[in-house]
Order: C-alpha cells, then structure tokens, then sequence
C-alpha cells in the first residue's frame, strides 16, 4: 500500500508531485504523443483522418486516446453530423503547449536516429477551448 506523503501531498488523481511523472500518466504511451502530433502538426480532425497514419494506430486504441485526451483537457470534441453521430477532434490551448515538447523530440530523433525526417513546414493548429 502507498505511503501518504504529509509534508508533499499529491495533486489530486495523481501518483506522486513529479511534473514528469504526472505529464506521462497523461500522455507517455506510445500512441498518444501521436495523436496530439496529428492535431497540432497535420490538421487532422477526423476519426479516419488519424486512422490514415504511417503508424496504423489501432482502432480500439484510438477510441480510448482520444477519449482520455478529452478528459484531460488536451483535445475538444464537436459534432458535426447527428445520425449516425460523427465528431470532429481540435487541440485546445492546453494541448496546443505541447508542441515545444514535439519539436523537442522531433529535434532530438533527426540528431541521433538515421534516416527520420522532419517536416519543413507545419500547419498552424485550430485551437478550440
């Protein structure tokens, strides 16, 4: 059983006070960064769009991505058809801050890793709150 800490309480819904280990409860599985890539760099905002991927992230586990991005604050869902429903994905502000951490990563695999490349240009993300 986990210890509670008095002196550092957790925030709550979370593990420990570690910024690091907090950011990747939310977002360090190997899908999800993908998904707020997609977002933020592609301008995708369909189901099918996403699905449409170099990496073919499975459905099941887009399904639950977006739903926890959701959650968390990272991404806005909007419908746009009624029956049968069909929503539409937008990065909010919270997940648009991100994207120093992309380009960081991006930045970091193009130096050691051969072969990857890095897009020239990207799109400027659709922010929705």
């Amino acid at each position: 059983m986990k210890k509670a800490n008095l002196e550092n309480p957790c925030p709550e819904g979370y593990r420990s006070t570690c910024p690091i280990a907090n950011v990747l409860d939310i977002v360090g599985d190997k899908w999800t960064l993908l998904v707020v890539r997609d977002l933020l760099l592609s301008g995708k905002h369909r189901y099918g769009e996403f699905q449409s991927s170099p990496e073919a992230i499975p459905t099941n586990i887009l399904a639950d991505r977006l739903k926890r991005l959701e959650a968390a604050g990272l991404v806005k869902k909007e419908f746009y058809q009624d029956n049968p429903p069909r929503a539409e994905y937008f990065i909010t502000r919270k997940g648009a801050d991100l994207g120093p951490v992309l380009q960081a990563m991006g930045d970091w695999g193009q130096k050691y890793i051969p072969g990857v490349i890095l897009p020239q240009q990207f799109r400027l993300p659709e922010i929705r709150n």
